[in-house]
């Protein structure tokens, strides 16, 4: 077992900030073009293409017990779910605003982590994960103006990826970060082929194939690198520190999104939106600070060793 070292959690969850966003930009330029299904696929086709090779030359054991593969299995599901939610989210809002939303998903893993996990979880933390919901609320009312419905797909993505998260925590220390993506991947494929065939055949759309012209390849394994890198980061980063720490450093994710959104799209939050997303990251530095400064304390607190 690996033991909590919550400083490095938290750099490899800042290095899942930066290159997650940069993944859905890529989705939300392809989304017009490539059918939903086929977009999901290749991002996880990519995933066990680049893994597979590795995990054969660094001779990294990926046998999991039973427990671990239902776990798996399980992320899996959630993970394409999670995914296929957010690409569906980035061609109806801007991407800040979809990133923004899905930042329910710390409060949510706060309550998780305390109910199924049983980890400490204190009234401050509560407290700010609340502020950054109301934040979350204030991006949410000018979108649902905007495109009704739809403005609220990033909630139940935060709901999945909250459920995603926890699960990946209980097999992140007895299995390796890259194996565990290698056979996320190869499931992911196993499982999407077979409904992607049937969809084609049927003649939905969203489920259908399309051939992809050579900037859209491109772009396509662009997807692919970034999510399995981010979501490598990801997953170690659980490896070395809680649940309940690592959650609102995705706080960080907003700021990036929004410099990228602004950049690829010239896209800007709304005054409306920009309050709510103000008061999410406000709420989220907040808590990094308490958790550094609880940490420092406890610290303190451990008498030397002789």
């Amino acid at each position: 077992m690996t033991p909590d070292r919550p400083v490095l959690g938290i750099l490899l969850m800042l290095g899942f900030c930066i290159l997650a966003p940069l993944g859905d930009a890529v989705a939300k330029i392809l989304g017009p073009t490539i059918p939903l299904g086929q977009l999901v696929f290749t991002r996880f086709a990519v995933q066990a293409v680049l893994l597979i090779p590795l995990i054969i030359v660094a001779g990294i054991n990926w046998r999991l017990s039973p427990r671990a593969w239902r776990l798996a299995s399980l992320r899996t599901v959630l993970h394409i779910f999670g995914i296929g939610g957010m690409f569906v989210s980035l061609q109806y809002l801007p991407l800040a605003d979809a990133i923004a939303i899905v930042f329910v998903m710390p409060f949510i893993m706060l309550l998780l982590g305390r109910l199924v996990l049983n980890e400490e979880v204190g009234p401050h933390r509560l407290i700010a994960c609340a502020v950054g919901f109301v934040g979350t609320l204030l991006v949410i009312q000018p979108n649902f103006l905007a495109v009704g419905w739809i403005a609220l797909l990033p909630v139940g993505v935060a709901v999945v990826f909250a459920l995603f998260m926890l699960t990946t925590r209980q097999i992140a220390k007895e299995a390796d970060p890259i194996a565990l993506q290698a056979v996320s991947g190869t499931m992911a494929m196993l499982l999407l082929l077979p409904v992607l065939g049937l969809g084609h055949v049927a003649g939905f759309a969203p489920l259908g194939f399309v051939q992809p012209d050579q900037a859209e390849w491109l772009l396509l394994a662009a997807i692919g690198v970034l999510g399995t890198a981010a979501h490598l980061l990801m997953t170690w980063s659980l490896r070395y520190a809680p649940g309940a720490t690592l959650a609102p450093m995705q706080y960080l994710e907003i700021p990036v999104a929004t410099l990228v959104g602004f950049w690829l799209f010239s896209e800007l939050p709304d005054t409306l939106a920009a309050c709510g997303i103000t008061l999410t990251v406000a709420a989220g530095v907040y808590v990094v600070l308490r958790e550094q400064a609880t940490a420092r304390r406890l610290a303190r607190s451990v008498p030397p060793t002789a």
